[in-house]
């Protein structure tokens, strides 16, 4: 199974970062996560430089397309040839966006008809679009979700484990990285959230 990490110039790390790491614990259990770029280089909203390790491209034969978030997605939204680049597909992908990513979701239509999370700042944008944006940090409908907040990427990226390497491996991997005392408190919240989502359509 092959993860494309969208993230697109003016990036914010938290999101791209930790949903690649996490996801990445699963590469023994045959879940990979790449970071996929528009261009060869991308530079995160903190000014990291980060070379992609897939080209956008890769998101058609990606089974799983997260999108990340930044402070250019506005940007992304305005330009109709970057958005004719993301031909996703939610009856053989499983997709998902943080943050402001869900206005990306909202201007490809894939959010027609559902609600969805978003951070603080892009929620006007995301209801400007007609989207109602629900007070929680994360929601699934089938194959698609949404995040909302930078540290709800854990979420993201246990229902991305959960829906491709399994329930047992989301449940150690986000144990692993749960902080230690708290490690039985975190895992369980994290996975009771994106278990009581609909199923995925897999």
């Amino acid at each position: 199974m092959q993860v494309a990490v969208v993230t697109f110039d003016g990036f914010n790390e938290l999101d791209s970062f930790i949903a690649n790491g996490l996801i990445n614990r699963a590469r023994k259990q045959g879940v990979t996560a790449y970071i996929t770029t528009p261009t060869p280089v991308v530079t995160s909203m903190n000014g990291v430089e980060v070379t992609g390790q897939r080209p956008l491209d890769f998101i058609t034969e990606a089974d799983v397309v997260l999108l990340g978030s930044g402070i250019k997605t506005r940007d992304v939204v305005a330009d109709d040839t970057l958005l004719a680049r993301l031909p996703l597909d939610p009856a053989r992908q499983l997709i998902g966006s943080q943050c402001s990513g869900a206005l990306v979701l909202a201007h490809l239509g894939l959010l027609t008809g559902r609600p969805a999370c978003t951070d603080t700042i892009s929620r006007p944008w995301v209801e400007e679009c007609g989207i109602t944006v629900l007070d929680a940090p994360f929601h699934a409908e089938g194959a698609i979700a949404t995040a909302g907040g930078c540290l709800a990427s854990v979420y993201l990226a246990a229902w991305t484990l959960l829906h491709t390497a399994g329930e047992a491996t989301a449940w150690d991997v986000i144990e692993y990285a749960a902080p230690v005392g708290e490690k039985q408190k975190v895992v369980q919240r994290v996975m009771s959230t994106v278990r009581t989502t609909e199923p995925a359509l897999r």
